[in-house]
C-alpha cells in the first residue's frame, strides 16, 4: 500500500482493521471488487459513482474514500458521487473528513465548492453535492453504487449505468444535533473507509 498520505489521515488510515469487515458484507463489497478487477483485466475505465439521495453525507464521503483506496493501491479508478436531488455537502460530514486528516478549502455558501487534498502530490478533489447525471461525473459505463436504500428504491433506473450495486449504509444524520453527532459521523466515515480500503486490498493489479 503507498503511504504517500497527508500524515494525519495516514495515521487515519492505519488505524483501520480489514478484519472489522462483517461475513455479511463481505458478498456486496465483493460484487465491487469483481466489478472493478474485470474493468482492470479489460483494460477499460474504472468509474464509480456512489450515489445517494441528497449527496450530502454517505456518497460524499464515499466518493473521497474510494478515491483515497483507489490511490493506496494504485489502481486507476475514477470516483464520483451525486444524488436524486442536489443540496450541499453537510457541513457535518466536511467536518468528519477534516477530523480523519483530510485537507479542506471552502469557497460559496449555498452549495458550496470544497476543494479536498488527501496527498502532497495529488490534485485535490473538487467536491460539492449534485445530482447523479451532472457533467462533472461520467455519463456512460460506470458503475452506480447506491450508498442508501432510499435512492436504490426510489431510483429504479441509473442511465448510462452499466452495473448497480446496493452499498447501503445508515445514515449519520439521525445524530445531528446530539451528543453524539460527532462519533456518529466519524463512526460512519471510518465504515466507509474500512470497507472501501478492503474492496482495492482486494484487486489484482
Amino acid at each position: 500500500m503507498r503511504d504517500s498520505f497527508l500524515r494525519e489521515l495516514q495515521a487515519t488510515i492505519d488505524s483501520l482493521d480489514f478484519k472489522a469487515v462483517s461475513e455479511e458484507r463481505e458478498p456486496v463489497l465483493h460484487l465491487l471488487v469483481d466489478y472493478i478487477q474485470s474493468k482492470l483485466q479489460a483494460d477499460q475505465p474504472i468509474q464509480l459513482n456512489f450515489i445517494c439521495t441528497h449527496n450530502s453525507r454517505r456518497s460524499q464521503f464515499s466518493q473521497l474514500w474510494a478515491q483515497v483506496a483507489a490511490h493506496a493501491f494504485d489502481i486507476p479508478a475514477m470516483c464520483f458521487s451525486g444524488g436524486t436531488e442536489a443540496t450541499a455537502f453537510n457541513e457535518r460530514a466536511v467536518a468528519s473528513i477534516q477530523r480523519a486528516g483530510f485537507q479542506v478549502t471552502q469557497s460559496g455558501t449555498d452549495n458550496p465548492l470544497y476543494q479536498v487534498t488527501f496527498a502532497e502530490k495529488t490534485t485535490p478533489l473538487s467536491m460539492f453535492s449534485k445530482k447523479y447525471d451532472d457533467p462533472s461525473s461520467s455519463n456512460s459505463g460506470f458503475a452506480a453504487i447506491m450508498t442508501c436504500s432510499d435512492a436504490d428504491e426510489n431510483c429504479p433506473y441509473i442511465p448510462g449505468a452499466e452495473k448497480r450495486i446496493p452499498l447501503r449504509y445508515e445514515d449519520p444524520k439521525a445524530f445531528d444535533d446530539t451528543e453524539e453527532e460527532a462519533v456518529k459521523y466519524d463512526e460512519r466515515s471510518l465504515q466507509i473507509a474500512t470497507e472501501l480500503l478492503y474492496v482495492f486490498s482486494n484487486i489484482k493489479a
